[in-house]
């Protein structure tokens, strides 16, 4: 008997959405991404997936994925000719053993919520950015720690902006790379809600980590995030965007939601549960259970900490893990939604529960497999759960 082939999850570029600005292959660190004057491709066998081309696109034409048999990866010629993705394998198309292969992004929605707002998007692209001053910066975990992080407040003075949680913007450094090219954009999920982060002001906050090393602990100075966290009050900054239609919150009453996120993915989390306070506050809305499930090193390097302290109990029902606390058991999010199984197997079953997850692409896999866990156990079915909660916009990943 043959052995079954050897799959992976080929890196593409969507031809419908590119806008030609050659971002992606400017920043690839190990030249996987060509173009010719119909397309830009990512080359399979140089791809290793450090996810470095993904923020910088203006449009999201970059985060594109299809499962394969390493045997059957899509050429550069075949990318080359496309006018469109290509859909995605069938299960029915692999072979037993190779269904059993668990990939958590192909249970990703890239549909928003039915009841989500519409969003606008790329409004403002690189070659034409604009500028919005920063009104305030200030340090949301305990000074002196690790992983130092901001929460930067922008305003657009008369310009419209519109944006909603769960979005995105663009942030471009000032000045210049080593090979003298101006620095490309960095993007920044949006922390406040949809009316600003001062109600009724044209303003907005994003949420920065201070990168001081690289992801294998090598010294090095992130030129966006060192940018960011030493602005002053007044200080300009050059945006391009909003970014991103399918992060989006459900709007109707009565929807569950349920927040999985690490250090600074607790961005988008944030401006939907802002969102639902003031809703709250006004009396206008009657929304569902709220649950958020937030992971960290320590206690000190949790952004937002104290601020979470205050909300009421009745209101959002917090949980925290941290994998680094001095003299404690080391725990990651996908251990405390195992703890909450019975709580979670409820929102399950709900079908209007939705789940977002944000943070550092290594926590995606352990969070969908413990979601897969807490449906198995009960006795359902996870592939038709998982399935529903993607094609119904009601499990979004974003991980980097």
């Amino acid at each position: 008997m043959n052995a079954p082939a050897e799959l992976f999850n080929q890196h593409l570029i969507d031809p419908e959405i590119c806008i030609r600005c050659n971002t992606c292959e400017a920043t690839c660190p190990v030249g996987a991404i060509t173009h010719d004057s119909r397309n830009y491709v990512v080359i399979a066998e140089k791809c290793n997936f450090c996810m470095a081309c993904v923020p910088p696109c203006p449009t999201g034409s970059i985060d594109n994925w299809r499962m394969r048999p390493k045997s059957a990866a899509y050429t550069v010629e075949e990318q080359l000719s496309w006018d469109d993705l290509p859909p995605a394998m069938l299960e029915g198309e692999l072979s037993e053993t190779q269904a059993e292969i668990f990939t958590s992004s192909a249970f990703g929605a890239t549909v928003p919520p039915w009841s989500a707002a519409h969003p606008y998007t790329n409004l403002y692209g690189p070659k034409e950015p604009t500028t919005a001053t920063v009104v305030g910066n200030v340090q949301v975990n305990e000074a002196g720690t690790a992983n130092e992080t901001h929460h930067i407040v922008l305003d657009f003075g008369n310009l419209p902006f519109p944006v909603l949680e769960g979005q995105s913007i663009g942030i471009i450094p000032p000045g210049q790379d080593t090979q003298g090219n101006a620095h490309h954009a960095r993007q920044y999920s949006i922390a406040s809600p949809r009316n600003g982060e001062r109600a009724g002001y044209n303003n907005l906050s994003i949420t920065v980590k201070r990168v001081l090393e690289d992801h294998d602990g090598k010294p090095v100075i992130g030129v966006a995030s060192n940018f960011l966290c030493d602005l002053k009050t007044g200080d300009k900054v050059k945006v391009i965007g909003p970014f991103g239609s399918s992060f989006l919150m459900p709007n109707h009453p009565k929807s569950n939601i349920v927040m999985i996120c690490t250090g600074t993915g607790s961005a988008p989390m944030r401006a939907m549960t802002e969102w639902r306070r003031r809703l709250r506050q006004s009396g206008k809305f009657e929304g569902g259970k709220l649950m958020l499930f937030f992971g960290a090193r320590t206690q000190k390097e949790l952004p937002y900490f104290g601020p979470l302290q205050k909300l009421p109990k009745d209101f959002i029902d917090i949980n925290f893990a941290f994998s680094r606390e001095q003299g404690q058991t080391k725990r990651y999010v996908q251990d405390l939604l195992r703890e909450r199984s019975t709580d979670l197997l409820a929102l399950l079953k709900d079908s209007n529960t939705y789940i977002y997850v944000c943070g550092l692409k290594s926590m995606e896999e352990g969070v969908v497999l413990a979601l897969r866990d807490v449906a198995n156990q009960a006795g359902l079915s996870w592939d038709s759960i998982g399935q529903s909660l993607k094609q119904e916009g009601r499990l979004h990943l974003e991980t980097y």
